[in-house]
Formats: structure tokens, sequence, C-alpha cells
């Protein structure tokens, strides 16, 4: 059974300031989300599912739908902010989706095999693909994951801080622990982030981070919509409350009920955080072509 592709495309992108997700990277003006299509499907994956939303359909199939739907079977599903809410009688007032979590809620219906699950703005490069296209093949149970981490100084942008899921995994190989931290960036002395208080930690250029590339076996989806039932439930009144995919990987482990294989990458990643990320990413991109 071919694994499942999953790209997460329904963000706003309010740093970049625009519809990231489609904007021409590559140099024939590939978004970068059809450079990890392409990717997958040399790696074996099989079946391709967008997250969108509706607002950005009918832009986003324009630019990039009809490409990436050559290259493997291609489905939509939509992340609203009331998207998988039947289940309540009276929706609570929010205009935005509830996040990652969320938004892999949105496509349970197209989630019938194991399934990676990455972001549309992020290279990840082909190796990647690869070796978790190989673990979902041979590995993936449901109570064993994957996911490909990236060594910190690989992941920074030259203009802002960023956010990164800072990882511990054992002398196994597993992960034990992923701690969101939302704003990271290299100072003269080194990289630090900083915390609610504004003070800063020091992290080590080859700390592990996720770059929001998970694999899962779609017995999970039954989880994590309990888990979205239960943290809607204690957060109607907050309309900026984010159910993260680490909730859930973190839950799982802590609970005993799953393992998290950690893939690591050598990689240097390239996304678009900031508009002035663009110009780093499109050179990076017209030398994978060149080298491919």
């Amino acid at each position: 059974m071919q694994p499942t592709l999953l790209i997460l495309a329904a963000g706003i992108g309010s740093r970049y300031g625009g519809l990231k997700q489609a904007d021409g990277m590559g140099p024939n003006g590939e978004s970068i989300l059809e450079f990890s299509v392409r990717d997958a499907a040399k790696a074996g994956f099989g079946k391709l599912v967008l997250v969108i939303r509706k607002d950005i359909e009918t832009e986003f199939r324009e630019k990039v739908g009809h490409k990436v739907e050559q290259l493997m079977p291609t489905f939509y599903a939509y992340q609203e902010a009331d998207t998988a809410l039947e289940w309540l009688d009276q929706k609570p007032e929010r205009l935005k989706p509830w996040g990652t979590g969320h938004a892999i809620l949105s496509a349970k219906a197209y989630l019938t095999e194991p399934f990676i699950a990455i972001n549309a703005d992020d290279y990840y490069g082909p190796d990647a693909f690869v070796s978790i296209s190989k673990f979902l093949t041979t590995s993936c149970t449901p109570s064993t994951y994957a996911m490909v981490a990236y060594h910190l100084a690989n992941t920074l942008s030259e203009n802002g801080s960023v956010s990164r899921g800072v990882c511990t995994a054992n002398a196994e190989g597993y992960l034990t622990h992923v701690i969101e931290r939302t704003k990271i960036e290299r100072l003269e002395d080194g990289i630090f982030f900083f915390d609610e208080k504004d003070e800063r930690h020091f992290l080590a250029d080859d700390t592990l981070v996720s770059m929001n590339f998970w694999g899962f076996h779609h017995s999970l989806l039954f989880i994590i919509e309990d888990m979205f039932r239960e943290f809607v439930t204690a957060n109607m009144g907050n309309p900026k409350a984010e159910f993260y995919i680490p909730t859930v990987v973190n839950q799982q482990i802590n609970s005993g009920a799953a393992r998290v294989k950690v893939l690591t990458s050598d990689s240097q990643w390239y996304g678009v955080t900031y508009p002035d990320d663009k110009e780093t990413v499109r050179a990076a991109l017209a030398n994978v072509v060149v080298t491919d």
C-alpha cells in the first residue's frame, strides 16, 4: 500500500503578507509545495491530499492545483473555523481555524493509508521523503509513528525570528518530547529562544527541531478527533487557542500509547516566513533544479 501525502495549505501567512502557499519560487514559477509533491511521487507516495480554505480555492487551483494534479491523484479538504464541529449545537464565535491538528482532522475522509503531514511553504529536500516513505511502508503501525527532524542551524531565517518544535530523543532514537518555541533567532553570540518573559535561552546549532514533517498511521485520526473535541470544549471562549500536532504527539508518548521514531535530516531547510526570505528560497530551488 502506497502512503499518502497530506499538505497543510490553509495558513493565512500574516507575516508574509500574501498567499505564500501558491507563490512562485522556482525558476519556472513553481510553488514550494510543487517540489514537495514531485519529491514525494519519486519516493513512492500514491495520493495527494491538500488542506486549503474555501476563500483561496479559486486562486490556489489556478496557480498550483492543476499542476500537482498531474503528478498524482489529488483530493481537496477544507479547513474552516467550524470544520469538524458538527457535534456542537452552538458553534464558538471564532474566525480562524484551530491549528495544525485541526487541519489533519479536516482531511480525515481521505486518510485511509499511513500518511505524512507537511507544511505547504517548507522545502524539506528529497531525502526526507525517501526515508519516511521507507518507514511508512515497512515499520509504521497504529502505535509506531515517525518524524523527520532537522538541525536547528539549518532552519533559521535571516530576516527575523521563527517558531520551531524543539525535540528530545532517547538513546534508541525515539522522540521523548517536543515543545514549541515561538521566538528563535541567531544573535551575535549564538542561537536563542525568548520565553514569555522575553528572557533568552541558548540553543545549540545541532538541536533537533520539528518542521512539521510527521509520518502517522491513519488510525491516529480517531485519537485526534477525540482530543480535538476535548480541546474545543475546554477552549470555547478562547479565540486564540490552537490545537497543534505536537499536542497529540506528546499525549501519545506520555501515555505510552505510541512511540515516534526520529529520522534525522542533515539537509538545509528553506521556507518563507517573511517576504525577504523569498530570494533565498528562489536561489536554493534554482540549484535543486539544476542538480536534479
